[in-house]
C-alpha cells in the first residue's frame, strides 16, 4: 500500500464526461474551465485537433478529447466546455484546451480507491492511463493528461502561436 501513496496518484482531480464514461485528471495541472468558444481551424492538422483559440492574448491549440479516443461524435451541448490543462511539451510546460462533454466535480481520491490499470492485452498500448479510481459504485478513469497530449504531434502546434 505504501507504494500507491509513494507513486503520487491519490490526490485531487477533476472529473469530467465524455459520453457515458467519466475521467479524471490532475486538479494541479488544470488552469481553468471555460465555456466552449469559437475555435479557430488549423489546415492539415489531425482530426482530433479543432483548431486554437484566443484566451487573452494568448493563442492555445485545441483538441476534442472525444476524437481523440476515438469515440462517436456529439454535438455540442450547453454542458459542453474546455478545460484548460497545462502539459509538459518538448520545449517546456505548454497550455492545452480540451473539449469535453461537461465537467462533473472535484474529487480527493484516496490510495484505498485506486485501482491499476488492468492489462488489456498485447498490442493495446495505453500508458495515458494513469489508473482506475473507484468511488462510489462507479469506475473512473484518471488519465495522464501529459502521455495523453505527449502520444500526438500537438508538442509542435505552439508554433503555430509564434506565427
Amino acid at each position: 500500500m505504501s507504494s500507491d501513496v509513494m507513486d503520487g496518484r491519490p490526490g485531487k482531480y477533476l472529473t469530467f464526461e465524455l459520453g457515458a464514461e467519466e475521467f479524471g485528471i490532475r486538479v494541479l495541472q488544470v488552469r481553468e474551465i471555460i465555456r466552449l468558444q469559437d475555435i479557430t481551424c488549423v489546415p492539415q492538422t489531425p482530426a482530433y485537433v479543432k483548431g486554437v483559440i484566443n484566451l487573452r492574448g494568448k493563442v492555445i491549440p485545441v483538441i476534442c478529447l472525444r476524437s481523440k479516443f476515438g469515440l462517436e461524435p456529439a454535438g455540442y451541448v450547453t454542458r459542453t466546455c474546455i478545460i484548460v490543462v497545462q502539459v509538459e511539451g518538448t520545449s517546456g510546460p505548454l497550455l492545452m484546451g480540451l473539449v469535453v462533454d461537461g465537467v462533473s466535480e472535484v474529487l480527493n481520491i484516496s490510495s484505498a480507491d485506486i485501482q491499476d490499470t488492468p492489462n488489456f492485452g498485447a498490442g493495446t498500448p495505453a500508458p495515458y492511463l494513469l489508473c482506475m479510481a473507484k468511488i462510489k459504485g462507479k469506475v473512473k478513469i484518471l488519465l495522464d493528461i501529459d502521455q495523453v497530449i505527449g502520444l500526438t504531434e500537438l508538442t509542435e502546434l505552439p508554433s503555430l502561436s509564434a506565427a
